[in-house]
């Protein structure tokens, strides 16, 4: 049986805080910049991200789980559209949007944030995609490919 293993998306999968911060400089006065219609859906992929996703897939049984923005409700919609464009449609069955992670069973969740949308609570492994240790997805693929070697 394969491992699980959830993947955030907002700065893990897809470059939030850059679109964010380019959104506030071509409007200072917004107060949540993620609010704007297609804010989500233009996200840039994270370097090697959606290579490592695919490479994964064949190994893993990879689901995308997302907390949603309570700010934007069309950011449901664009998540699914932005997992479609750059991991196929067939990952669309495996997106989970979701304010409370720990709810979710696995082995393993990529997360940038350690808590607050209940990544505390997961009771796999968490790891922290930025971190030292995983500072990116290189580091990341370096670390599950030691498992399947094991």
């Amino acid at each position: 049986m394969k491992k699980i293993i959830y993947i955030d998306m907002d700065d893990v999968l897809c470059d939030f805080k850059g679109a964010y911060q380019e959104a506030l400089l071509k409007n200072p006065d917004i107060k949540y910049p993620q609010s704007q219609y297609g804010f989500w859906q233009k996200l840039k992929p994270i370097d090697n991200a959606v290579e490592t996703v695919t490479y994964l897939k064949k190994h893993f049984d990879i689901y995308i789980l997302s907390a949603p923005s309570i700010y934007n409700p069309l950011s449901y919609t664009e998540k699914r559209v932005w997992v479609e464009e750059y991991l196929g449609f067939d990952m669309i069955d495996k997106l989970i949007l979701s304010r409370h992670k720990g709810l979710n069973k696995g082995d393993y969740l990529i997360d940038d944030i350690l808590e607050g949308n209940g990544q505390e609570n997961f009771e796999g492994e968490l790891i922290n995609f930025g971190s030292t240790e995983f500072l990116d997805w290189e580091t990341i693929k370096k670390f599950f490919v030691s498992l399947e070697k094991n």
